[in-house]
């Protein structure tokens, strides 16, 4: 930056001693244009105590306006889980030949919502933050990370309170050194869903039809998951039983059951099939985000 002084003249006026100054203009770019990943990386690392902050503030404020509050936040999983039961449980008789069912149950209910929801809610998440996006710039893969930590914090009071009805409800698990592993599955978990939602948040702020057919996605993988019923016991066939699981939602109840539940140290294959899921899935749904950063916010 270089200051130069020089002397002005008018029909009316004289003005002596005014400062110029130049200004090196070379590291500046249009506003919305993708960044460098490096650069991009390094910005949303600058701008983490607003995420963290944002996420902190509104993790608890999407049932401010109902009676119960954030009582929903564990009331509905334990609703759901309540039709299940009766429904499957009961009625259809999937209960027959598990073990703890209602533990069974209220984990695969459970973990599955907090995967869902960030499904559900990455769908709709660059559509809400447009008046943001347009006012600032900013990286905008900081909108889906605040939300996926926004959906974490409010996951916390709802696994324990999963935690306390595993023991609580007969059949009593029993708290065993294997606890000790669960945050390990739902950290993964939270790696997964994150780059779930980077891939959610791109399709659908190009395609805002596909967030009817998100909503199909989830109530299919729900199914497909083994929330309800025990998989082995209605899939014979080895080739689909291996497809199934495969599934990372399939992963984390099974581990979590087995943990939590079971009291057994669950197979290697799952540990090793959801730590893929869980590094590959965010890393290439940044990316995948990332390069559609100029199209965020426009019509």
């Amino acid at each position: 930056m270089s200051r130069e002084t020089t002397r002005l003249r008018s029909p009316l006026v004289e003005i002596d001693d005014i400062n110029l100054e130049s200004v090196d203009v070379s590291r500046l770019q249009p506003v919305g244009q993708r960044p460098p990943l490096g650069v991009y990386v390094r910005s949303l690392w600058d701008r983490r105590h607003f995420i963290v902050a944002d996420s902190r503030a509104r993790a608890f404020s999407g049932n401010r306006d109902t009676l119960l509050g954030n009582a929903w936040l564990v009331g509905r999983p334990i609703l759901d889980g309540a039709a299940y039961f009766i429904i499957f449980g009961v009625l259809l008789g999937t209960s027959r030949g598990v073990d703890n069912f209602i533990g069974f149950l209220l984990v695969g209910v459970f973990m599955f919502s907090f995967t869902s929801r960030c499904l559900t809610g990455g769908a709709g998440v660059m559509s809400s933050g447009k008046n943001l996006i347009r006012a600032f710039s900013f990286p905008r893969a900081a909108i889906p990370i605040a939300m996926v930590l926004r959906e974490t914090i409010s996951m916390l009071p709802v696994i324990a309170t999963m935690l306390v009805m595993v023991v609580a409800i007969p059949p009593h698990a029993s708290i065993t050194w294997r606890w000790a592993l669960f945050p390990l599955v739902f950290l993964l978990q939270v790696m997964f869903n994150a780059g779930l939602v980077f891939y959610a948040a791109r399709i659908t702020s190009a395609i805002p039809d596909l967030r009817m057919v998100l909503g199909f996605v989830s109530r299919f993988w729900l199914y497909g998951s083994g929330v309800m019923f025990s998989l082995e016991r209605f899939i014979t066939h080895p080739t689909v039983l291996e497809v199934i699981q495969f599934n990372p939602a399939y992963c984390v109840l099974e581990l979590s059951r087995d943990l939590l539940v079971y009291g057994q140290t669950p197979e290697l294959t799952l540990w090793l099939t959801l730590g893929a899921w869980a590094v590959a899935t965010p890393v290439l749904g940044f990316l995948y985000f990332w390069q559609a950063e100029e199209d965020y916010g426009r019509e």
